[in-house]
């Protein structure tokens, strides 16, 4: 189920190569496959099928003799084994399918290539959780079933197209006559098929305690996949009836250091680099102890493993299927693997038996304090510049949690690099129930300072203003009496920001004051820069627009050559907000039209606050529709993701508003409204471009139209799949979804949207949508 395009790829595979492998770890679906496939072969050029089951011969000198007797060839005039085998085949069109090879991947190497190279016409379909090796393979990567996508925001038929939801019910079905899906039950589901990686093996056996349990009971039992996932087929191989048992006749072929490697592996939830890999399973550099040839040596049970090993057991690892490549980082830079969970958890059980745990977990803590460290680097403002440990936030949660149990010195710095991830997240109550913890036990005073201005900003955004004071406050007391600059310019940012919050402004422009005379004293070129642009807002607020434009010519440079992305999307729109103070229509556009195209896909308030420019700025022109459909747009991405607008900015956005309203009549301004709450994602941004210079020029338009009339602007034209999957990309379709749509694979689908950036010179999706709407309007292209 759920392998149509497999399916359709493999057939093709197997018709231009004459060894082709199935790989992938256990219970992911290969002999399924296999037999579908091979079962598609009768009357075809691959021959007649022969099938031969290699899970219960453990021996590789008798696979000659077992493939015999599989295929029914006789030992006859003097020919036995390999000559025997060779005799029969001959010239005849067979394909031999030899199911599990990975625990004899030697001995079947070898047998393949004599028979292939001695038999023409044979061909050979293998499944195994690592490659042959042979020259000549063709290897296809088994991977999960796709699963539904995350969000509260997707309805049950959105959920119901995943293949790995479409498997639960089919066979939860079989366990159950009498199953059916009640209110609810789809999201439960598709959560099921997600804490199980789209395994179809986990998802087959969770399904079948459907009879027995009710969804969210199963969802309940996943804190403990291996007990549950048990109970299979049992007709079928041992190693396919519990999933414990699949993993385990993996674990059972690593060489001694593979399993001491996999099983520290497990502590690095979330996935992992060879970098953490190393620093977490690696015990060290050692003198010489009498370690073998590979580096191995005697650590009480287990082997030493040192730092430059690990890196080669991880590709052992990945290429025998018990960890797997994370598709899609390669952007980031370094390679990142990880562990389906439930091999995890099989993981974490070896290493408790082993002994092992506290001692990993040691190392995980001591990397982790090492990163956050790094992270926060020299700056002032930590919690607005420092890069987060977004990529480790399973295995940093984890690692909080782990810490706080055993009252561990390196809870609390860790506990506040979790916070000021969740902060920068938006995930802000999450982010101020850790600080809590924190600071019921932070002794250090620096630790203190910097949990407290962390509190604050984050009550600042839930208009908590009260606290947002009282810890901005105390943040200040406690930098003064450390005598500190840089932690107390740090705390007199989060006081200035509570004042701001509080409609203060006055107040927040003299403490913003006082913070810039502490930053001028640390020579840090970087947050002075963030400094004068915080004055400039709160300069703004009080009508002070010509010393706040002289602060931001004097900041912006720095930001832009410097700055994180959120923080110079941030003050672009304070020099937009000021331009639009002044009456410069045309240059607050252009800055709100850069923030918007700055801004990283998804819905958050830093979008928001260009989009409200641009409503100002269509009102002062009299552009009364397209005002209303922005403010419309803009009020729903507020509502959607909670957050509220700076009161000041709002009053200004719901002026410009009710004018914009007083000026159409009730029917045209409700639908203009209308309009504007279905607008989304990046059509949304390709609407709000339109008309600026950093956008298509001309006026709005409902038209869409194909984009491959490229060619006549000077760039190479589309082709027909091209122009598809560009128009679906500006109707906000993720990649999934565009190849569900299209019927074609999720890599297939990056391939035709990396050549339509190429050939329309553009890098965003949002760049991509604003040049369909451009041409479906049938306007010239505009420079992006």
């Amino acid at each position: 189920m759920g392998r149509e395009r497999e399916l359709s790829r493999l057939r093709t595979l197997l018709r231009s190569s004459r060894l082709l492998t199935l790989t992938g770890p256990g219970g992911v679906g290969k002999t399924r496959l296999a037999l579908e496939l091979a079962g598609t072969v009768r009357g075809s050029r691959a021959g007649r099928a022969q099938w031969v089951e290699l899970d219960s011969l453990h021996d590789g000198e008798l696979l000659p003799q077992a493939l015999a007797a599989a295929l029914g060839v006789r030992e006859r005039g003097g020919r036995a084994g390999i000559e025997a085998l060779v005799h029969a085949l001959g010239s005849r069109t067979t394909l031999i399918v030899l199911d599990n090879c990975e625990h004899l991947a030697d001995a079947c190497a070898q047998l393949t290539a004599t028979l292939l190279a001695r038999c023409p016409r044979l061909r050979i379909l293998a499944t195994s959780r690592e490659t042959l090796r042979v020259p000549g393979e063709v290897v296809f990567r088994v991977g999960e079933l796709s699963l539904s996508p995350a969000g509260e925001e997707h309805g049950t038929a959105e959920l119901l197209q995943s293949e790995a939801v479409r498997l639960f019910l089919a066979r939860a079905r079989t366990s159950d006559a009498a199953f059916t899906l009640g209110p609810g039950d789809a999201r439960t589901v598709a959560e099921i098929c997600r804490r199980l990686d789209g395994l179809p093996l986990a998802i087959e056996l969770a399904a079948g305690r459907a009879g027995s349990l009710s969804l969210p009971g199963i969802l309940r039992g996943l804190d403990d996949q291996l007990s549950l996932l048990t109970d299979g087929s049992r007709t079928g191989p041992g190693r396919h009836r519990e999933l414990a048992a699949a993993i385990d006749w993996s674990h059972r072929l690593l060489d001694p250091l593979e399993a001491v490697v996999f099983r520290r592996l497990s502590v690095l939830g979330g996935g992992f680099d060879t970098e953490g890999a190393a620093a977490v399973c690696a015990d060290g550099v050692e003198g010489d102890d009498g370690r073998d040839r590979d580096g191995v040596a005697p650590r009480g049970p287990h082997p030493t493993v040192r730092p430059e090993q690990v890196v080669r057991v991880v590709c052992a690892l990945e290429a025998k299927s018990l960890i797997v490549r994370v598709r899609g980082d390669e952007q980031r830079g370094a390679a990142r693997f990880r562990q389906l969970s439930a091999i995890r958890a099989y993981g974490m059980d070896r290493l408790a038996e082993a002994g092992e745990l506290h001692d990993t977990w040691d190392r995980a803590l001591d990397w982790l304090a090492g990163k956050s460290a790094e992270a926060l680097g020299p700056g002032v403002f930590a919690d607005l510049t420092g890069e987060p440990l977004g990529q480790e936030q399973e295995i940093l949660a984890a690692a909080v949690t782990y810490s706080a149990a055993r009252s561990d010195r390196r809870h609390i710095p860790l506990a506040i690099a979790l916070a000021r991830l969740l902060y920068r997240q938006e995930q802000l109550t999450a982010a101020r129930t850790l600080l809590s913890g924190v600071l019921e036990r932070v002794q250090d005073r620096e630790d203190r300072g910097a949990a407290l201005a962390l509190a604050a900003r984050s009550a600042c955004l839930q208009d908590d203003h009260a606290a947002a004071l009282a810890f901005a406050q105390e943040a200040v007391a406690v930098g003064r009496a450390g005598q500190q600059p840089a932690r107390l310019a740090n705390a007199l940012d989060a006081l200035a920001a509570a004042r701001l919050c509080r409609g203060e402004f006055s107040d927040a422009v003299a403490v913003f004051t006082e913070c810039l005379d502490v930053v001028r004293t640390l020579g840090r070129p970087l947050d002075l820069a963030l400094c004068r642009h915080h004055l400039a807002w709160a300069m703004l607020q009080t009508g002070t627009t010509a010393q706040a434009e002289r602060l931001m010519q004097e900041c912006l440079p720095e930001l832009a050559a410097r700055a994180p992305l959120g923080q110079l999307t941030a003050a672009l729109h304070t020099d937009g907000a000021i331009r639009l103070a002044r009456g410069d229509l045309d240059g607050a556009e252009r800055r709100f039209a850069e923030v918007l195209l700055k801004t990283p896909p998804g819905e958050s308030f830093h979008a928001l606050y260009p989009l409200e420019g641009l409503v100002i700025v269509a009102a002062e022109r009299e552009d009364l529709q397209r005002s209303l459909r922005l403010y419309a747009a803009a009020a729903a991405i507020r509502q959607r993701i909670d957050t509220e607008p700076e009161a000041h900015w709002w009053g200004q956005v719901e002026a410009a508003v009710a004018r914009v309203k007083e000026r159409l009549p009730p029917a045209g301004a409700a639908a203009a409204m209308a309009a504007g709450r279905r607008l989304r994602g990046a059509r949304l941004v390709a609407y709000a471009l339109r008309g600026t210079e950093d956008g298509p020029a001309g006026r709005d338009s409902a038209h869409e139209g194909s984009p491959d009339r490229a060619g006549a602007a000077g760039h190479p034209p589309l082709t027909g799949r091209e122009s598809a999957v560009a128009k679906l990309v500006a109707e906000g379709l993720t990649n999934q979804q565009i190849a569900d749509h299209l019927g074609l694979s999720k890599s297939t689908v990056a391939g035709h949207l990396d050549r339509v950036r190429d050939k329309w010179g553009v890098r965003s999706r949002t760049q991509i949508a604003v040049r369909v709407a451009d041409q479906a309007a049938g306007r010239p292209e505009s420079g992006l």
